[in-house]
């Protein structure tokens, strides 16, 4: 009720990787939920209304952030997996069966899961039950004594957890196996009346899925000797449907005269007329159906009338020129796209957080230096930057800062004073990037906003982004799909570094040793600058502890599409990106074979793609440039 009362008028369920029952119990209980809200009927949901959701897969629930920032409790650090629902415990041992007091009666074909009473890490065991038994108990108003076979070894004082019910999964199962009538593998309900009288034909009228099919024998009726025409007969050969998807429903023969008699083999005929017109309109409705559906997703995935805001020409690299700017549009558009899109100037921007390293940068070619001020503790004192600014601006090279993709309201304060500086600024903060381009700061719109496709880029574009940087996710062909109304001009590609995977609300160093966030600083400024998660596998992911106290889990392995670069250029694509932010990261070296590369491409020459591989060893990965996700 709170989420309507803001005006958001649509919910998103997320179940990815998720059985079809999960979808469909989790869909099912919301419908309700909203469907009450609709009809202004709104009560908060009771424990047994919530209970299917515990049910069908639960580690435990959690406010969220709705609440407010969650931190360390946002995470469980005990319940991996699914747990379900806690019934009881067990209360004794006898014979080879378990006996337990449960809240709720346990059924054949449930799963269940037994703790140990001192936690789960002290014993932790399950089962599906094959058999159960009641027993009557005395005193325990509320409660089911029930006694199941051990096929486990647990003991007396184990908490007894369902993690599967047999009975919430075969109702879920029951939404969505019985399917729409006509769907590729659900039964269709085939219904039938039947008339004639003696000398007449026999006439069958069918009809399935709201068509009617009437067919009429060649044969007329005649008395019948011994087989009689009766509701069993009909049902017998009208019911032979095979392989077809239908199923005999009802058969209605009140029209039909007593003691008639047709062939059986014009009974077949009739059937496999009627069956093959049925399927015949079925196929032409379902062809109808799809054309309907088609026709929909293409309008909606059909260029924006309104014409694409082209992004301004940016300023040429030293002793190169630029060509006209276009404005360009798809198809229905009201811009006409020229034939031969201006060659946008070819760009190299590296992204690091030291300042030191933003000169390296710079000494070894990249033209636009993007500083991430907010990354890690401390940020630099606000003149060194300026100094920095100045220093970048005299020799013909920009200055670009990057905020945080997260800036909650009480943090805008600690922001505006680097808004300040008026530096041109990168953002994946899409109320930022709308935000400062309206008042006429030169804004490109990080990966983060993840421009995915040429609607994405549009409306970016008319928010007032300069460029954008396009998603991670997509591979080098989908990139230049994306670009292709704008002739390339106006994308950066991120070609090298550790792009952020996420961003924790939770702080790992703070949760490790116990202290509260944002006055522990110590730790990550001094003791444990640098942070690192190592998965099961081995793989060590990189944990930068932002200004926010925030963590930003970045990728195990740099990125490194210089493989990919000539086709990236091919397709117009001439501003790339490089990000450096791990202590230690080879900014000089990469920063200088980049530059070798494009260069190269910008004389028509073909660069050495090998290069960056001398750097990098084997500790790179060519992230989707190649294989889409």
């Amino acid at each position: 009720d709170a989420i309507a009362e803001v005006g958001i008028g649509t919910l998103k369920i997320e179940g990815r990787k998720k059985k079809p029952e999960y979808v469909a119990t989790v869909t099912r209980s919301y419908r309700g939920f909203l469907d009450r809200l609709a009809e202004g009927t709104w009560a908060p949901p009771t424990a047994q209304e919530t209970q299917p959701l515990v049910q069908i897969f639960s580690r435990g629930f959690t406010g969220g952030m709705y609440g407010g920032r969650a931190g360390r409790d946002y995470v469980t650090r005990t319940q991996p997996d699914n747990r379900g629902l806690v019934l009881g415990r067990v209360v004794r041992l006898v014979g080879n069966e378990i006996v337990v007091s449960v809240s709720e009666p346990i059924a054949v074909g449930d799963g269940l899961g037994f703790e140990h009473p001192e936690g789960a890490a002290r014993g932790n065991t399950g089962f599906t039950v094959t058999r159960v038994r009641a027993i009557k108990q005395k005193g325990e108003r509320g409660r089911h004594t029930q006694a199941i076979p051990a096929a486990a070894e647990v003991g007396v004082g184990w908490v007894v957890v369902r993690s599967a019910q047999a009975a919430l999964l075969e109702r879920a199962r029951g939404t969505y196996t019985a399917g729409t009538a006509g769907e590729a593998g659900a039964a269709e309900r085939l219904d039938v009346v039947a008339s004639g009288s003696l000398g007449t034909p026999l006439t069958l009228s069918f009809t399935a899925n709201g068509e009617t099919v009437t067919v009429e024998s060649t044969v007329p009726l005649s008395l019948a000797q011994k087989h009689t025409l009766d509701e069993s007969k009909l049902r017998e050969q009208l019911g032979r449907l095979g392989e077809t998807p239908f199923v005999l429903g009802a058969l209605d023969h009140s029209a039909l005269a007593p003691g008639l008699f047709l062939p059986v083999s014009v009974l077949n005929d009739l059937r496999q007329e009627a069956v093959r017109e049925l399927l015949a309109r079925r196929d032409s409705s379902r062809h109808a159906r799809r054309a309907q559906r088609e026709a929909k997703i293409d309008a909606a995935i059909a260029w924006p009338a309104s014409p694409a805001l082209t992004p301004p020409p940016s300023p040429p690299r030293s002793g190169e020129g630029s060509g006209p700017s276009s404005r360009v549009t798809g198809p229905g558009g009201t811009s006409a796209s020229p034939a031969a899109p201006a060659v946008p100037p070819f760009r190299l921007t590296a992204e690091v957080f030291l300042l030191d390293d933003a000169r390296s940068a710079a000494d070894a070619g990249a033209d636009e230096i993007s500083l991430d001020l907010f990354l890690r503790h401390p940020t630099p004192p606000v003149s060194r930057v300026r100094a920095l600014e100045e220093e970048l601006q005299g020799r013909g090279k920009t200055l670009r800062l990057r905020t945080p993709t997260i800036v909650r309201p009480e943090e805008r304060r600690v922001l505006d004073k680097w808004l300040a500086l008026e530096t041109p600024i990168v953002s994946g903060h899409l109320g930022l990037v709308a935000e400062l381009a309206t008042a006429g700061r030169d804004v490109v719109a990080d990966y983060a906003v993840n421009c995915f496709n040429q609607h994405t880029a549009h409306e970016i574009f008319r928010l007032g982004a300069r460029r954008i940087v396009l998603s991670i996710e997509l591979t080098a062909d989908e990139m230049a799909q994306v670009a292709t109304p704008w002739g390339g001009s106006g994308f950066d590609v991120l070609v090298y570094g550790r792009p952020e995977g996420m961003t924790l609300e939770h702080c790992v160093l703070s949760a490790a040793f116990d202290r509260e966030v944002a006055t522990c600083r110590d730790l990550c400024v001094q003791k444990h600058p640098n942070v690192q998660l190592t998965d099961p596998a081995g793989y060590a992911f990189p944990v930068a502890t932002d200004s926010a106290c925030r963590n930003r889990l970045l990728h195990s392995r740099p990125v490194d599409g210089s493989g990919y670069l000539p086709s990236l250029w091919a397709h117009g694509l001439r501003s790339y990106r490089l990000v450096f932010n791990v202590p230690g990261d080879p900014v000089g070296k990469v920063t200088a074979e980049y530059r070798r590369m494009i260069d190269a491409l910008g004389a028509g020459e073909r660069p050495d793609l090998q290069s960056i591989r001398a750097i990098t060893g084997g500790e790179f990965t060519r992230g989707h440039f190649a294989r889409a996700v």
